[in-house]
């Protein structure tokens, strides 16, 4: 039983989906699912990401780490610090949701001497930028200055680059490998309705992945092109430093094992995980997990170092989440009790410690990573 929409919200879905059978007749009546998915989370002033509803937390359809406890954020200043010392640069994070991490590691470096001259934020978002100025200006006033919003990415950058769950929301191009080859599978309408249609590959670089992972006929996952493009897009401007990428996802191995015939792709609404992706269009965050083999792979033809590869757990639990928890007296029952079970769920395999990957990529000579000390899985990929 999914909640019902207000009478707005079901009105603005309307729109969304007039929007999508617009842009599918315009284009002969098919799109890749990639054009189907960046419409539905992007389109001016109508998709997911851009309109202005609830997102993240209790209010809205998903819960990130930033939002379970400032812990997480102020462990990742902890692990970033001694880079931004060593680089003497900046941090630059990608899609700063709600603006929840921007604040805990501006306070956590201020509080650690490693406070950089500069925060960039990519947002595409205008709703979303400014729930984040919003934040900022309320949590951290006297840093507001630090804090620039960019429209692009900035052709040279030195530091680190921070994105927490931002390669799963971008748009993924569907496969179905069939008896005759690997098929392009695409959204068409019929009746009104989005359907599923399956065509020939004609994208050069598509077509040769898919047929490089050679799957058995039947099966259905997803390739991102776009993560790919970006992760390479980033290591083209990173003249020295870092770029931090946490997400939920696996090594190639396991994202393509026989048991996941059926992909990774998700519709998320209300705290339901949906297997609909057509489920109201607008209300809906559509996401599919991350192939960090993948990452890895174009990052390292963008000659970038793979410095580390871990689970969430194994990074935080390195990088000092332990002791940033007991900075809070356990004999402080009410104070302590509700960090301990929110530092909980970040590591623990049955929440998100297993699932949350870690992937770290460098240019130049850094300082080691305390994060992948120990439980470094680089192997894997």
């Amino acid at each position: 039983m999914l909640p019902a929409p207000s009478a707005d919200a079901l009105a603005h879905s309307q729109r969304v989906v007039a929007h999508l059978r617009a842009l599918i007749a315009d284009a002969g009546g098919w799109v890749p699912f990639s054009r189907f998915m960046e419409a539905a989370l992007y389109a001016p002033g109508l998709g997911y990401y851009s309109a202005g509803t609830a997102k993240f937390g209790a209010a809205g359809d998903f819960v990130t780490a930033p939002e379970v406890t400032p812990l997480f954020g102020r462990t990742v200043a902890r692990a970033i610090a001694p880079m931004l010392a060593a680089t003497g640069g900046d941090v630059l994070e990608l899609g700063a949701g709600s603006g929840r991490l921007a604040a805990d590691v501006l306070g956590e470096l201020e509080q650690l001497g490693t406070l950089p001259a500069r925060y960039a934020i990519l947002e595409v978002s205008a709703d979303l930028r400014q729930r984040q100025q919003d934040r900022l200006g309320r949590e951290r006033p006297h840093l507001v200055e630090r804090v620039h919003w960019l429209d692009a990415l900035p052709g040279h950058f030195t530091g680190v680059i921070l994105g927490n769950e931002v390669l799963d929301a971008l748009p993924v191009e569907l496969v179905h490998w069939t008896e005759g080859g690997p098929r392009e599978r695409g959204v068409g309408v019929d009746d009104g309705r989005f359907v599923w249609q399956d065509r020939p590959i004609t994208e050069p670089r598509l077509r040769a992945r898919a047929e490089a992972l050679a799957l058995a006929p039947g099966y259905v996952s997803e390739i991102n092109l776009a993560a790919e493009a970006l992760v390479a897009s980033l290591g083209a401007r990173l003249a020295y430093g870092l770029i931090l990428l946490v997400d939920y996802g696996f090594a190639a191995a396991e994202y393509y094992h026989p048991q996941r015939h059926m992909g990774t792709l998700r519709a998320h609404y209300r705290h339901h995980a949906l297997d609909d992706p057509f489920y109201l269009p607008g209300l809906c965050d559509l996401t599919a997990h991350v192939d960090f083999s993948a990452m890895a792979s174009a990052a390292r033809e963008a000659g970038l170092a793979l410095a580390g590869y871990t689970s969430q757990a194994a990074f935080l639990l390195g990088s000092g989440l332990t002791e940033l928890l007991m900075q809070t007296p356990p004999s402080d029952a009410a104070a302590y009790l509700p960090q301990a079970n929110a530092a909980q769920r970040l590591v623990s395999p049955a929440e998100m410690g297993e699932l949350f990957k870690v992937l770290a990529l460098t240019r130049g000579t850094v300082p080691p990573l305390a994060g992948f000390a120990r439980g470094d899985r680089r192997h894997a990929l």
